[in-house]
């Protein structure tokens, strides 16, 4: 069994699962999900304690079960983090435009601007040096608030940009983002996931549903990562055997074969 660290892993669940129960769960019912997913119950008790005092847990009794449920703060990241895994495997249009971020932030306030400058890299940024950060047209509300959300408005500007001159634009987009990097990265989730779906050909996930459950949170983990590096650059200026179109397809054929048979085990599990 693959055993990923249930710090990381914890907030999957939630958000995959517990979130559609009311966003709350008994202890003894988290245990035994996480044991799933090869955690084991002291490493689950002080991951959670951690979520605790970052503010993402709440610790509260239902009846006779203590258990914990997720805070304002959490659901806030959990939704922000669907919007980014779930519903932008869609590349953007050339004819869209760019959103054009700069910024000049003083020396003294080094801390804040290496900050903005990983919530670019979070957003999906290609740095065009000199302050100047790009990415598809579709990122300019989420940056506007990001932008907001730090504090730091005096100190950046936001366009809706058209390239012009005087780079092919592909060249461009070669040059803003490490674009071999990025292939590497999605041909590793092809072919670490690609095996361990393949082999529901045969056998009916509701049949197995506690290893239905293990494959596609882990499935879940390992592609979060992406959809916060790839920014859903124009499929005209990648590569015509791009990964990342296999890898959204891989993913998709995660949630439509395995999803249903991992939710109704969680049922199973919290209906005791």
């Amino acid at each position: 069994m693959r055993v990923l660290k249930s710090k990381s892993l914890i907030l999957d669940v939630y958000g995959a699962f517990v979130r559609g129960l009311g966003g709350w769960i008994a202890v003894s019912h988290l245990i035994e999900l996480m044991g799933a997913l090869g955690s084991d119950e002291q490493v689950v008790r002080s991951s959670v304690s951690r979520f605790m005092r970052k503010g993402l847990l709440a610790r509260r009794r239902v009846g006779d079960a203590i258990g914990y449920e997720l805070t304002d703060s959490a659901l806030s990241i959990l939704t922000e983090g669907d919007d980014r895994i779930y519903n932008r495997l869609e590349p953007g249009r050339i004819e869209d435009g760019w959103t054009l971020a700069t910024f000049s932030i003083p020396e003294e306030n080094r801390a804040r601007r290496h900050q903005l400058r990983s919530r670019l890299n979070w957003l999906g940024f290609g740095s065009l040096g000199g302050g100047a950060w790009i990415a598809p047209r579709r990122m300019l509300e989420d940056t506007q608030s990001m932008v907001e959300e730090l504090g730091l408005e005096r100190y950046v500007d936001i366009f809706e940009a058209q390239y012009t001159a005087f780079a092919d634009l592909s060249d461009l987009v070669h040059r803003c983002w490490d674009i071999p990097a990025l292939r590497k990265t999605y041909q590793e989730y092809i072919d670490e996931m690609a095996p361990v779906i393949d082999e529901y050909e045969n056998v009916e996930a509701d049949d197995v549903r506690h290893k239905a459950f293990a494959d596609y949170v882990y499935a879940i983990h390992e592609w979060r990562k992406l959809p916060f590096v790839d920014p859903g650059l124009p499929p005209d200026l990648l590569p015509d055997d791009w990964e990342g179109r296999a890898g959204a397809a891989l993913f998709n054929r995660f949630r439509r074969e395995l999803e249903p048979a991992a939710r109704r085990y969680v049922i199973d599990v919290v209906r005791g």
